[in-house]
């Protein structure tokens, strides 16, 4: 059931609590709820604290005050593509901490779930045949890594309605208590062990904690962890730009795979490159991040063959690992969207690839010349190269070069490139295979946030794994009272 603020207690107990309201948060409260009934057949307490808002008023609109668009229940997914990437081989860092068959067993199981919940199962993507080793085969003739994995494309317009249908299941079947616009100020912990959240009511007292903050929390999650002694490292951070092209020339690898993963390393700089995102068809969007501080680009697709447009939209990203003394990664990548918002005048940034690769920057009427009309109508003409370091372009011209042999026609003068895009899941937490903090007990983090994924089907399955851990932890609670 969902709390106002003014019904909130001092000090309510409860036997989980969950920080955040993203796929990582939700599977893990799903798998908590019905495990326990079906092998306890117990009542388990849990409370879901989220900073935004309910799925319902969550709203794609550029808001820099109050925006939800990456906050909210669903998270970031609400509003993406709805892409579920079934391979353990892309996604996130999870070969790390299970082994594969394990790891394919659970995104089995979160396939089952989005579509015991409505996801649509028409739009399968299984990239095998001939067809495909043929664009395997011609990628590498291009110096370029073809990696084809399933999809299961929900769309964003389907995205919003499974997500809601999980809600309710646990507010209403389970009694899991919601509070929206209720951000967690504090993780507490005494004796190494986590006792519970502070938030502007008071504290709320757990022995499990698990945070599944998101990339929007990322930031937050790194000054807690900070704060608590957890052991933290660096991941590379991802710095682009969001690419939008004619569907047409993209429909050779769209329609064989729906999403492309291509990896290059660019020779001036040996710089590692990866496509990330593609939405064919689809969208070119702005995401409000960080509470407001800026704006970044990101893009969507509809299932709605009425609702696609005449464009294809993907990332690329640049991809950079920092050394000491440098440890903020997430702070480098924040300054490079904060500097494009400066020259937008609070947006992102357009430019067409010809006025790139010529040094001028693009104007109004150079973007209405071109043969193709840019979807994000909100978009400023300028100049990419007064924002993005000049060993990200020369990277990024020579992906695109290496990508005309896949893509006939992307290195041509019409392609639009926006920017910035930057992906915040660089403070990867040092965590147990259970996803439990070694330095914190009972302490979970789970998702993007965390530094652990980067996908909707990882984020889902890690919050899987902390919760099949927490299971195990109250049985065996749970036997030893029963021998007493």
């Amino acid at each position: 059931m969902t709390q106002s603020v003014a019904s909130l207690e001092y000090n309510k107990e409860y036997d989980v609590i969950v920080v955040g309201a993203g796929p990582g948060s939700i599977f893990a409260t799903l798998t908590l709820v019905e495990k326990i009934e079906d092998q306890l057949q117990k009542d388990i307490k849990i409370a879901i604290f989220e900073k935004g808002p309910p799925i319902e008023k969550r709203s794609q609109k550029i808001d820099l005050k109050n925006s939800s668009i990456l906050n909210g229940w669903g998270g970031a997914g609400a509003f993406s593509d709805g892409k579920l990437t079934l391979s353990p081989d892309v996604g996130g860092y999870l070969t790390d901490y299970l082994e594969k068959n394990e790891l394919i067993s659970y995104i089995n199981e979160v396939e089952k779930q989005f579509i015991r919940f409505g996801a649509p199962t028409d739009r399968l993507f299984e990239a095998k045949g001939a067809e495909i080793e043929e664009l395997k085969r011609k990628s590498l003739r291009a110096g370029v890594e073809l990696v084809p994995y399933k999809i299961l494309h929900i769309g964003t317009d389907n995205a919003a309605k499974v997500l809601k249908n999980i809600y309710y299941h646990l507010t209403e079947k389970y009694n899991v208590d919601v509070y929206f616009y209720h951000p967690v100020k504090e993780l507490l912990a005494e004796n190494g062990k986590i006792i519970g959240v502070r938030t502007e009511e008071g504290i709320f007292s757990a022995p499990f904690v698990i945070v599944g903050v998101g990339r929007e929390g990322a930031h937050w999650l790194r000054a807690e962890a900070i704060k608590l002694g957890l052991k933290i490292t660096n991941n590379p951070v991802d710095v682009g730009v969001r690419v939008e092209i004619p569907a047409e020339i993209a429909a050779p690898l769209t329609d064989a795979l729906y999403e492309f993963k291509l990896k290059y390393y660019a020779p001036t700089f040996d710089q590692f490159l990866r496509t990330f995102c593609v939405n064919p068809y689809g969208y070119v969007t702005m995401e409000v991040a960080e509470g407001g501080q800026y704006v970044t680009v990101n893009g969507h697709s509809y299932a709605d063959p009425s609702k696609r447009s005449q464009n294809t939209n993907f990332a690329i990203l640049v991809s950079s690992k920092f050394t000491t003394p440098f440890n903020d990664p997430i702070a480098y990548g924040r300054s490079i969207a904060k500097l494009a918002n400066l020259l937008s005048g609070g947006k992102v940034l357009i430019q067409r690839l010809a006025d790139l690769k010529k040094g001028r920057r693009s104007t109004p009427e150079k973007i209405k010349r071109s043969i193709i009309t840019p979807t994000l109508k909100e978009a400023v003409p300028g100049d990419l190269s007064f924002v993005l370091p000049y060993r990200h372009l020369k990277s990024i011209l020579e992906f695109i070069e290496a990508l005309d042999a896949l893509i006939p026609g992307i290195n041509g003068s019409n392609t639009f490139l926006y920017g910035v895009e930057t992906k915040f899941y660089s403070s990867k937490i040092d965590v147990h295979p259970t996803m439990e903090s070694k330095q914190v007990k009972n302490l979970y983090v789970v998702g993007d946030g965390a530094g652990i994924t980067r996908s909707l089907v990882q984020s889902s399955v890690s919050g899987m794994v902390a919760a099949n851990a927490i299971i195990q932890k109250i049985k065996k609670e749970a036997y030893l009272q029963a021998k007493i």
